[in-house]
Order: C-alpha cells, then structure tokens, then sequence
C-alpha cells in the first residue's frame, strides 16, 4: 500500500477519539470535579433527610396523603360478615356444685342474749330455774301443765305422774340429779326452731344441732359442763346430742323436756 494513503478505518478511530474528546471537555467545563472524601450524601444524588426535632418529640409531617393504587385514598379492609352458624357458640362454663353431705346438720344460730326471747317464753324459762333451785322437784309440778298442753317427758309418753317419772329417771331416785340438769341447760346457748311455724320453739341447749366434730374449745368446755368426755365421746359416734333438752314456745309453755332422739 502507499505510504500517503490512510487507510479508512484509522480515519474512523481518529475520529472517534476526536468526538470523545470533545464530550469529555463538555462535561468537565459543566460539573466541577471533587475528591472522593468531598462528596456528601446531598451531592452523591441521595434525597436529603429532613431533621427530627427531638426535644419536642415531633416527627416531620408527611410530604403528601398515603395513596391507594387507583390514586385515591387506600380503603379498609373488607368486613367479614359471617352467619350464626358459622359462629362458634361461646362455652358456658357452669360453677361447680358444692356436694353437701344429706347428714350433715344444718347451720344454725346460736343465741346466748335472752332479750332475743319473748316475754312470755322468757318468764317461763325464769319460773323453771327458780323450782330448779328449790331442790323440791314438786315445785315443777304447776309448771309442767296437763292434758294436752302438758309437758312432754318420754319420747314413747308415760301415764306415770310426772314427778315420780322424773324421780324414777334421776340418778339419786328424788329428782335432785334431773333438777341440777335442768339449771345447767338452761346455762347454755339456744336456737330459735321452725320460725313462724306451729312448731315454732325455743331450745335448750343449742348443741341438738351442733356438729359434734367441729365444736370449738369453748363449746366443748360449755358442753362438758352438761356432761361426761366419755359421753361426748358416745354422742360423737352416734352422730349427734342426745342427752336432755329444754323446749318452750313463743307463748310460755313449756312444751318438752327430753333425753335422746
């Protein structure tokens, strides 16, 4: 080839160099060149952070509405509406049944304040304790009525005359033992029975409805008083007070004096 002929394509190179020589001194005469230590976060093309003001615990406002995907505002969740039967019932939890044992005695209060009796009941109660005192059984005699109000003396009834059945039951054989029980019981506390009833009753002492299990240390000593541990211990056995007891309605009669059940 000769020597004063380019060949076409160095004239091609060359003139590629030209133009990017050319596009290079453009850019350099428009943007500044900087160190790489120079450049910010604004001036490497990051948005620039809008400062918190912590001190008043303020967050900067929103630049603009949150948008839904058609350009309006976005929309709540859809309500889910399900039919009754799709909802579970709720569980009724139903409280346990305390198991009460059929034997056990029922609660009952025990009173001790004798303004609590009637007058009438009251008065009969003070006539008994002062024929108790006597030491004469036959002071009882007047008190102790007849025909049907008479007093109940048996379980089973007796048509022996009432002083002699008691002389007969008394440990001395003349009564005295059955006077000295009768003060003691009236020592003690009573419950009002079969309220607003015909049998409604007044009774001495409080323990025929005692639980004997679960007497506390006072009302085993005021029970000890009417009888003997070995007999406390029988009543226990047997499941309940026994030994004599004292009734007397609301209207003053005295309707019983009893030992066992």
């Amino acid at each position: 080839m000769a020597q004063g002929i380019i060949h076409p394509l160095r004239w091609l190179s060359v003139a590629a160099i030209v133009l990017l020589l050319t596009i290079a001194a453009g850019l350099t005469g428009a943007y500044p060149a900087y160190a790489l230590s120079e450049i910010k976060p604004s001036d490497a093309g990051q948005p620039e952070e809008t400062p918190i003001d912590v001190q008043d615990n303020k967050l900067p406002p929103l630049e603009g509405p949150q948008v839904g995907p058609d350009g309006g505002l976005p929309q709540p969740d859809p309500v889910i509406r399900r039919s009754d039967d799709e909802i579970a019932p709720t569980e009724q939890v139903e409280p346990t049944e305390v198991q009460k044992d059929p034997s056990a005695k029922p609660v009952v209060e025990v009173l001790t304040d004798l303004a609590r009796l009637p007058a009438p009941a009251a008065r009969m109660r003070e006539l008994i304790i002062q024929a108790a005192k006597s030491g004469e059984p036959e002071k009882l005699r007047m008190l102790l009525g007849t025909g049907a109000s008479a007093t109940r003396l048996s379980f089973g009834g007796t048509d022996e005359d009432p002083i002699e059945y008691l002389k007969s039951i008394s440990g001395d054989g003349e009564g005295r033992e059955i006077l000295a029980i009768i003060l003691d019981l009236f020592d003690s506390g009573f419950v009002h029975l079969d309220e607003a009833t015909p049998d409604e009753i007044y009774v001495w002492p409080h323990f025929v409805t005692s639980d004997l299990d679960k007497l506390t240390p006072v009302q085993e000593v005021e029970l000890l008083r009417i009888l003997t541990a070995g007999d406390l211990d029988d009543m226990r056995s047997f499941g309940g007070y026994n030994f004599f007891r004292i009734g007397i309605s609301p209207d003053g009669q005295w309707r019983f004096f009893l030992a066992g059940d």
